[in-house]
């Protein structure tokens, strides 16, 4: 049986669950999150844990057992805690900054390249090199961080470009002479 599946999912004080069928609607502080399920999942709420089963131990089933479990966990987290993904510039003249709902860099081309904040989204710059991602949806934060690294990634050369903040480079040695 799946380690990750067969866990219940703690529902914290303050957060609000109603299953409707395979839909799911986690309300908390931060927000409001739902998301429609497999049908093969049985998911159910009993006093303050949310329990996921699987009909049977076919692989397909056993993959979305897991799978299922995660996804619920991430909505509890998100309307409790949050998510957030910070990304760093590096290079000369590089830098962003936010102009309302628009994240403005300067990434080395011969034009500013504006992102607009997708709905439920928060960028913030921390400084001119530094801009954070914000939201209650797992995916919409890492996909929107994806985007914006998308800009300009980083060269293995000199490591000019924007990347996550806990992630490493691999550098290359360039030509000598």
């Amino acid at each position: 049986m799946s380690r990750i599946g067969r866990l219940p999912v703690e529902i914290p004080a303050g957060v609000e669950v109603k299953l409707d069928g395979q839909t799911l609607t986690v309300k908390g502080p931060k927000g409001e999150l739902t998301e429609t399920f497999h049908p093969n999942m049985i998911i159910e709420v009993e006093g303050n844990e949310i329990l996921v089963k699987r009909p049977n131990d076919q692989k397909f089933n056993r993959s979305l057992h897991g799978l299922t479990r995660a996804l619920i966990q991430n909505m509890v987290t998100g309307v409790t805690k949050g998510f957030e993904k910070a990304l760093e510039i590096n290079g000369v003249g590089y830098r962003a900054e936010k102009k309302g709902n628009k994240l403005v860099m300067n990434l080395g081309f011969s034009h500013q390249v504006e992102m607009e904040d997708p709905e439920g989204i928060e960028t913030v710059t921390d400084g001119p090199v530094k801009v954070i991602v914000r939201g209650i949806d797992k995916e919409k934060v890492g996909a929107h961080a994806a985007n914006i690294r998308a800009k300009r990634p980083p060269e293995p050369y000199k490591g000019h470009g924007i990347k996550y903040a806990d992630e490493r480079i691999r550098r290359r040695v360039g030509k000598t002479g």
